[in-house]
């Protein structure tokens, strides 16, 4: 199984109106593109909240190929919408994980 995990740190102001859209948009759209198998979005805790709250969103996939169908049919779209709504507000990074 593969794991694609983004970590977004979000503008204190925003984070609610972020996290409400992350649960009822973006994780909705992200499913229905019936490449995912499962996901799970957390808030990090023991961070230092200064500049921002932290999240991690994962998405389980089933293997690399879905991922990479994903990167090239609709992370741009996605990434696009992200900063339609919320602009420079939050930064994220990006990893891809395999479970062994």
């Amino acid at each position: 199984m593969i794991l694609y995990n983004v970590t977004i740190k979000v503008e204190c102001e925003i984070a609610d109106e972020w996290t409400v859209w992350m649960k009822n948009e973006h994780i909705p759209d992200l499913m229905n593109t019936g490449l995912f198998t499962g996901y799970r979005l957390s808030r990090l805790l023991e961070q230092d909240e200064v500049e921002g709250i932290t999240y991690s969103a994962q998405y389980e996939l089933l293997d690399l190929t879905n991922y990479n169908t994903y990167i090239d049919t609709y992370a741009q779209t996605m990434r696009e919408k992200a900063f339609a709504r919320f602009g420079g507000r939050f930064v994220a990074f990006r990893s891809v994980m395999e479970t062994v």
